[in-house]
């Protein structure tokens, strides 16, 4: 490993894309410490510990998967969130509005075009959501977030409001366009990379708690001792083999094409395959799942502080919240699991078009044994899609739910227990596995073996 290591960085080419990934991840990293000046790091450090309001919740569950950081409120607070949704946004529309479907089969110069929507908005996204978090700031807490020094009257100028909200708008495009710096100069997918960053970054600071917290000694799985420590890394490891499992698990549908006789010459006739991902949805369905399942747990905890609405009905609200709470109950869960299965046949079915597969197949003159071409063809296809996203929501819904399991059965922090599942650990495998065949791709080029080879 160590010599395949060595050849990657003798190639000059390569070896100028991986230093200026990593010089330009190293920039998010800066700016991911570098909080906004009006925001009085104590307060927010108080404000997210211990128990956490709704929207508090919410903010730290989203940090996982969006490269942010507004538990600080740094000038990079949104992440890339925001161009993730109006990514999701325009490729959602696409499918459902004939003109941006029509210009998504243009090209080049289409997808450029919806490139464009995309940013624009983006940007209108970023000033919305760091608006609301300047407001949720200024109401958080006696006091709120906001340094006494710029308060006046209680409240934060407007100016500094603007100030606020346009930074962290401007921290959302640099991140952007760092995004796509990597995209083109660099090696990987650059936004995937700064989330697997983000994500990667606070294993160390949750791996040092828990062995703050752990006692070196056999204790039972009760509390955390030696026999604890060591389960968990059994877990990791089995819950990371089966994530690569079933990322690189396909079935193969076998095809054939049609022969051609051209003078005295055969072409065609080869047998190959048709590759269908167990996984097609990706993580998708548990961003879904995870941010849906958090709204009415937002609603009914907010509207339970209200005690203008009655005893019995703050009570009632109470027991909504507490129902919709992250791993405090069984219906939580069950919603859960339900929720990714629907997502995981609805993303299926808007990134999966059978009848346009199968016209694909056979404007090439090719063809699955058994199944004539057209509709019976995507009759096929569609029947084992259907089958095979079965097999993938049920290890997405067990992945997901793995954290809250261990967080509650050996009293672990739920951020350490994120670790051995959820979205966060699908997305570090996927990129990581993106990013090892793309410098494969590199080695084989110039007759070099590949990091996964024997």
């Amino acid at each position: 490993m160590w010599e395949k290591i060595r050849v990657i960085f003798t190639i000059p080419e390569l070896r100028q894309k991986i230093l200026l990934t990593l010089l330009l991840l190293g920039i998010y990293r800066i700016g991911w410490q570098i909080p906004l000046p009006m925001i009085d790091q104590e307060k927010v450090l108080s404000a997210f510990s211990g128990s956490q309001s709704g929207l508090g919740q919410f903010i730290v569950a989203a940090s996982v998967f969006s490269a942010s950081n507004l538990q600080q409120a740094t000038i990079f607070g949104l992440g890339i969130m925001p161009y993730i949704s109006a990514s999701i946004i325009f490729q959602l529309l696409g499918t459902v509005w004939k003109p941006l479907e029509e210009l998504r089969k243009e090209g080049e110069a289409g997808r450029k075009k919806i490139n464009e929507y995309t940013r624009y908005l983006t940007v209108f996204l970023c000033l919305v959501q760091s608006w609301f978090y300047v407001h949720w700031a200024l109401g958080t807490g006696e006091g709120g977030l906001i340094a006494e020094e710029f308060l006046s009257g209680g409240n934060l100028n407007f100016g500094w409001q603007i100030t606020a909200v346009l930074t962290m708008t401007c921290g959302t495009i640099f991140l952007m366009w760092l995004g796509e710096q990597i995209d083109e100069f660099g090696i990987g997918n650059g936004i995937s990379l700064l989330i697997m960053a983000g994500i990667l970054a606070q294993m160390p600071g949750a791996l040092i708690g828990l062995f703050q917290n752990a006692e070196l000694q056999l204790t039972g799985l009760e509390s955390l001792g030696v026999e604890t420590l060591l389960v968990l890394a059994f877990l990791f490891v089995a819950v990371v083999t089966g994530v690569v499992f079933i990322t690189l698990g396909q079935r193969r549908i076998p095809t054939q094409s049609a022969k051609h006789v051209r003078g005295r010459r055969v072409y065609g006739g080869t047998r190959q395959y048709l590759p269908l991902r167990i996984n097609q949805a990706g993580v998708m369905p548990i961003i879904f799942a995870s941010s849906l399942l958090m709204i009415p747990y937002i609603l009914f905890s907010s509207l339970s502080s209200w005690p203008a609405l009655g005893s019995r009905t703050v009570a009632t609200l109470a027991w909504l919240s507490h129902m919709f709470g992250r791993g405090t109950s069984f219906i939580y869960n069950v919603l859960y699991v339900v929720m990714i299965y629907f997502f995981c046949y609805f993303w299926t079915a808007i990134t999966f078009n059978p009848k346009e597969m199968a016209d694909n197949l056979k404007d090439h003159g090719t063809f699955i044994p058994g199944y004539r071409p057209g509709k019976r063809t995507a009759d096929y296809l569609e029947r084992v899609m259907v089958r095979i996203t079965y097999v993938g929501a049920g290890f997405l819904a067990l992945v997901a739910i793995v954290p809250t399991i261990i967080s509650e059965s050996m009293h672990v922090d739920y951020m350490v227990a994120s670790f051995y599942g959820g979205t966060g650990l699908l997305i570090a495998v996927s990129v990581a596995f993106d990013l090892v065949q793309k410098i494969d791709s590199h080695l084989v080029m110039r007759n070099y073996r590949g990091l996964l080879e024997a």
